[in-house]
Order: C-alpha cells, then sequence, then structure tokens
C-alpha cells in the first residue's frame, strides 16, 4: 500500500501536478486499516491529474479487487483516463460509479472496458446520465453484449429512455453471464418495457430485473416477473440435472472401481490357485522322488536276492557233483555201505526239499516285489494325470477370465453409447420445443400487431370522415366479429394442433416404453446388465419429466383451452405413473425370479432397491409437479378471464365514446333547413 502511494505522488509530480492531499490521506488510512483489497475514495473531489494517474496505477495493481469512487465529481475526460486504465485490470471484481455525472465520453469508455476487462463481475452507475446521449450508450450497449463476466449492473437514474431500452434489449438477447439488473427510476416507457419483454424470450440467465419507476403498465411488469421467474427455474431444473449427472457419473466410477476390485480379486485368487497348484508340484514331486528311492530299494533287495539265488545254485551244482562222486564211491563199496548210503539218500532228499522251499519262497518274494513295483508305477500315472487336469483346469479358468473382461468392456461401452444416445435425443426435444414455441409467440404477436394496426387506420377514418360515421361504426363492428371468427378458428386451429402434439407425444412415450421391457427382457439374460437398464429408465424418466415442463411452458404460453389440456394432462400423468409402477412390478419380479443366484447378485439385488425408492420419489416429485400445474393453470384461466372481461369493457367504452362522439358532432345531428 505504501508502495501504491508512493508511485501516485511520483506519477502527480511526472505530469507537473501536485498530488491531492485528500486521496493521500485516504491511502494512508487504507494502509492502516483492515481492508487492504478495497480502495475507497468515495465523496472525495478527484482532478484529472489524480484520475489519469489512478488509472496508470491500475493497470498493472494486484491489489485491489474492490474500487469505490462514488460521488468524486470527476470530469468526462478524467473518467476517461480512469477507465482505461482499469481495461486492462485482472483483479478488480468490484466497480463503483455512483453520482459521477458521467455522460457521453463516460458511457464510450465504459463500453470499451465491458469489451475488453475480463474480472469485474459487478458495476454501479447509479445517478448518471449515461442515456441522455443515444450513440454513446449504443457503444456502452454493444460493450455490454460482448461481455462474458459481469453479473450484476446498476443502472439507477440514469435518463435511459425508450431507445435506449431498445438498444440494452438487444445487448441482453445475446448477453449469457448478467444476472441482475436494476433499471428503476429511468423514461423507458411502455415501447423500451415491451422490447426488454422480447429479448427475455432469449436471454436465459438473468434472475432479477428491476423495473419500478419507469412509466411501464402493469401487464409488462408481470411478464418480466414471469420471465424471471421462468429463468429461476430454468436454471434450478440445470443445476438439478447437473446434480443428476454428477450423480451418475459418480455411480458409473463407483462400478468400474468395483469390477477393478472384482478383476484384481479374480487375479488374487488365480495366483493363490497358480501357488497351490505349484506347491502341489512341488510335493507330487517329492513323493516321486521318495517314491523312487523306495523302488530303488526294491531293486537292490531284489538283486540281492538273485545273488543269494546264484549262490545258492552254485552250492546246488556242487552237492550235485559231490552225490555223484559218493555215488560212484557208494557203488564201489554198496555192499559194505548199505545203512550209510541209505542214511545218506535221506539226508539228501532232505536237502533237496529244503532247497525247494527255498526256491519257492524266493520265487513268492519276487512276485510280491513286481507286485509293488506295478502299484507305484500306477500311483505315478494318477499323478501325472492329475496334474494334467490341474494345467487344463487353469487354462479353463483363465480363459474364463479373459471372457469375463471382454464382456465387461463390451457393457461399458454399449451404456455410454447409450447415454450419449439420450442426451442427444434430450437436446433435440428441447431445441424443438424451444423452436415451437418461439414460432407460436412470433406468430401471435404477428397477428395481435396487425389487429392494433386495422383498428388504428380505422379509428382515423372515423375521425376524418365523419359523414360516414355509423356506416364507419358498422363496417368496424363487422371487423370485429370477422377478428373474434378469426380468432375463434385460430383458437380451434391451436386446439388441434396441441392434440395432435399431445398424441405424438404419447405415441412416443409408448415406444420409449417397449424399448424399455426390451431392456427388461435382455436383462433376464444378461444379470450384469440390470442396473444399466435402471439407469437407462431413470434417465428416460428424466426426459419424461423435462417433456412436462416444455408441455407446461406451451399452455402457460398459449394460455388457451386450458381445462381441455389440464384434463389430457393429468391422463398423461396417470399413464405414466401406471407404467413406472408397472416397470417397477417387472423389476420386482425379475428380482424375486432371480432369488437362486443371491451370492452372485447381492450387490445388483441392493441396487435395485436404492432405484425403486428412486422411482417412488420420482413418482412424489411428479405429482408435486401436477400439483403446481394445475395451481399454475387455475391463475392463468383466472387471469385470462380477467383479460377477456377487460378487453369486453374496453370495446364497451370504446363503442359508447363512438356513439357519443357520434351524437355529438354537428355532422351527426341533421340541419332541418335542408
Amino acid at each position: 500500500m505504501e508502495e501504491f502511494r508512493r508511485s501516485y505522488s511520483r506519477l502527480c509530480k511526472d505530469s507537473g501536478a501536485e498530488p491531492q492531499e485528500a486521496v493521500l490521506k485516504q491511502l494512508h488510512d487504507l494502509r492502516e486499516g483492515h481492508r487492504k483489497n478495497k480502495l475507497d475514495l468515495a465523496t472525495q473531489s478527484l482532478s484529472v491529474d489524480t484520475c489519469g494517474a489512478l488509472g496508470k496505477l491500475l493497470q498493472n495493481d494486484i491489489l485491489f479487487s474492490m474500487v469505490l469512487l462514488s460521488d468524486c465529481m470527476m470530469s468526462e475526460e478524467g473518467s476517461k483516463l480512469l477507465i482505461q486504465g482499469l481495461c486492462s485490470n485482472t483483479v478488480v471484481k468490484y466497480l463503483d460509479l455512483k453520482g459521477n455525472n458521467l455522460r457521453a465520453m463516460g458511457a464510450e469508455a465504459l463500453g470499451k472496458l465491458l469489451r475488453q476487462n475480463k474480472s469485474i463481475q459487478s458495476l454501479v452507475l447509479e445517478w448518471n446520465n449515461l442515456g441522455m446521449w443515444e450513440e454513446s450508450f449504443s457503444l456502452f450497449c454493444e460493450g455490454l453484449r460482448a461481455n462474458t463476466t459481469l453479473q450484476q449492473l446498476d443502472l439507477r437514474n440514469n435518463q435511459i429512455n425508450h431507445k435506449g431500452a431498445e438498444e440494452l434489449a438487444m445487448a441482453l438477447k445475446n448477453n449469457s453471464t448478467l444476472q441482475d439488473i436494476d433499471l428503476r427510476w429511468n423514461n423507458i416507457g411502455l415501447l423500451g418495457g415491451r422490447a426488454i419483454v422480447n429479448c427475455l424470450s432469449n436471454n436465459k440467465t438473468l434472475r432479477k430485473l428491476e423495473l419500478a419507476g419507469n412509466n411501464i403498465p402493469g401487464d409488462v411488469l408481470k411478464a418480466v416477473e414471469q420471465a424471471m421467474d421462468h429463468n429461476l427455474d430454468r436454471q434450478v431444473s440445470l443445476q438439478e440435472n447437473q446434480n443428476r449427472t454428477y450423480v451418475l457419473s459418480k455411480e458409473v466410477q463407483n462400478l468400474k472401481e468395483e469390477k477393478s476390485k472384482q478383476f484384481l480379486n479374480l487375479m488374487d485368487t488365480i495366483d493363490k490357485q497358480r501357488e497351490e497348484i505349484s506347491r502341489n508340484c512341488r510335493t507330487s514331486a517329492v513323493r516321486v522322488s521318495q517314491l523312487q528311492e523306495a523302488l530303488n530299494e526294491r531293486h537292490s533287495i531284489i538283486n540281492s536276492l538273485k545273488a543269494k539265488l546264484q549262490m545258492s545254485e552254485a552250492a546246488l551244482a556242487l552237492s550235485e557233483q559231490k552225490v555223484q562222486d559218493l555215488s560212484e564211491l557208494l557203488t564201489t563199496a554198496q555192499k559194505e555201505q548199505i545203512n550209510l548210503s541209505q542214511r545218506q539218500s535221506k539226508e539228501l532228499q532232505l536237502e533237496q526239499q529244503e532247497a525247494a522251499d527255498r526256491e519257492s519262497k524266493l520265487l513268492k518274494e519276487v512276485a510280491s516285489s513286481n507286485e509293488r513295483n506295478m502299484l507305484l508305477r500306477s500311483q505315478v500315472d494318477e499323478l501325472e494325470r492329475k496334474s494334467k487336469t490341474q494345467q487344463e483346469r487353469l487354462f479353463l479358468t483363465k480363459q474364463e477370465l479373459t471372457n469375463i473382461t471382454s464382456e465387461l468392456k463390451l457393457r461399458l461401452t454399449q451404456a455410454e453409447e447409450r447415454l450419449e444416445m439420450e442426451k442427444r435425443r434430450f437436446k433435440q426435444s428441447l431445441e424443438d420445443s424451444e423452436n415451437l414455441r418461439l414460432k407460436e409467440v412470433e406468430h401471435l404477436t404477428r397477428r395481435m400487431e396487425e389487429s392494433e394496426r386495422s383498428l388504428q387506420e380505422r379509428i382515423q377514418k372515423l375521425e376524418t370522415v365523419r359523414i360516414s360515421l355509423e356506416e364507419e361504426v358498422n363496417r368496424v363492428k363487422k371487423a370485429i366479429l370477422a377478428e373474434r371468427s378469426q380468432a375463434e378458428e385460430e383458437m380451434i386451429k391451436a386446439k388441434s394442433q396441441v392434440r395432435l402434439e399431445m398424441q405424438q407425444r404419447v405415441t412416443h412415450l409408448e415406444e420409449k416404453i417397449r424399448l424399455i421391457s426390451q431392456a427388461r427382457d435382455e436383462a433376464q439374460e444378461y444379470c450384469l446388465q440390470q442396473k444399466q437398464a435402471v439407469t437407462e429408465s431413470q434417465t428416460k424418466n428424466n426426459q419424461m419429466s423435462l417433456q412436462m415442463e416444455a408441455v407446461r411452458r406451451q399452455l402457460e404460453e398459449l394460455q388457451k383451452e386450458v381445462r381441455d389440456k389440464e384434463q389430457e394432462k393429468v391422463a398423461e400423468v396417470n399413464k405414466v405413473r401406471v407404467e413406472l409402477q408397472e416397470q417397477i412390478g417387472h423389476l420386482q419380479a425379475e428380482r424375486t425370479a432371480q432369488e437362486g443366484l443371491k451370492e452372485k447378485i447381492a450387490a445388483l439385488e441392493r441396487q435395485i432397491k436404492v432405484m425403486s425408492s428412486s422411482h417412488r420419489e420420482a413418482l412424489l416429485d411428479k405429482e408435486s409437479e401436477n400439483a403446481s400445474i394445475r395451481e399454475k393453470l387455475r391463475l392463468k384461466s383466472a387471469e385470462i378471464n380477467r383479460l377477456r372481461e377487460e378487453e369486453a369493457q374496453r370495446a364497451s367504452f370504446l363503442q359508447n365514446a363512438i356513439l357519443a362522439y357520434v351524437q355529438g358532432s354537428p355532422l351527426g345531428t341533421p340541419n332541418p333547413d335542408k
């Protein structure tokens, strides 16, 4: 702040002028105060040099976000220099120029400021004379048209006439950021009020418009209030739609997170299965090695037995040789040793029996060892078969995992495409309804203007031609009757057109319901698509609610045949309610039919319950909206009746005035001399 004060005094000295003491004192007070982001020079008379210095300082200033310069008695040149300095500022958000008698140059500088500055959000221009010079005020309006940041504008007591109001209305048509504008205590009048009302059909962001003290009729002020209420409702609905889209995007993100978690869990289970399989393979390998060792031991035992058999056979061969030797010896000494030979024969027989027994025992052991070898080989074959089956199962699980991931990706892409298609349809329906409404309003306004012009021309003819007053009165009556008949025909045509539109919308809704039923049938085949079908039904319900709002706007603008349209609207709402109840019943039936899959679809059933509760809340909201629509329609019908009574009173008053004028004119009374 001290640097700002020093630079101010330096710039004043460079320009050859002394800095104002009041400004220096105010800057010193601001330095000691708490609000250091606020430049308050209100009620300080600022010279041209001071304004030029402040403009140069505010070009690149980053301290002040609020600049208060009300009642500073600035000249045209000083205000221009100060506003030019603010054109390149990027920090100031609030600017107060109240009571500075800004005129032509000030309006032009403000227009340039609004075109170039991108930070000011609130601008106070109360008690100035911006509207006295039409060309300068048109430049100001052009700057307002090009501005994209200003939200609040105060133009009270600025001498704005109906032409300035028309320029301001043209600017408001293209401005999409201004939310609050105050035009009280000007000279806008009837024509300016109508221009502002006509521009409000294109402006959807303005929420508050003050027009008191401008000699504007009450019906125009009511139209402005209705437009403001309409914009407010529109912004509320847009905010609700944004919240709903945010909630839907969050749900989609949660779904993606859940699917990723499921995928990770599945991968973890697969890893665990792989670890178990590797563990089983290791254990089987260890068992196979143990069995191989056992087989090797058995083979060593068999080899030892074979060696024993060979040794026994060799012993048998030696014994046979010994027997032969003994037999030779016995033959030579048979006679002497008969007893000994008999004993030896017996011993030989016993030895042969023992050898045979030993051979049979050895053969049995060999057969048992062969059987054990066969059992071990069969066990090895079974283990190999089990490992092969486990590998096949692992391959099948991998294939199932790839199939599941591909199906999930396809379903996600289908859901996104359906959401985009529904958004496009919704935008197209909104644009069509807006275009139809604008065309009907323009057609009715043209007809009303043509009828007013014809009436004015006829009244002028009546004033100019006093002799044919009675004939002209009859002609005016005939013209009024013809216009009434034309108006009745137009009303009948509008009725038929509205009925056709309502029938088309009913067929469109039936087609949508058919599509919903098809989606339900698909959900029976694919359990994982149930949540997508529920979200589609929710988006379609939102579209139906938006279409009902569009129908309500058309009914408010047409203001004809209110009771018939109300009955049709009630019937349509009842149909929609019955259809929604049927959809909820279908969802509950599907949920009961899938109780056998509770372990896999538990999460989906909870989501279906949540969506059914949201459907009920939507139905309650629809009923409340229908009640509000009925109340508004009742008020509109009362207003239409009041307008008809006023028109009838005006027509009777005009007829009485014409008759009184005819009777009081000198040409209306017959001349006795003639």
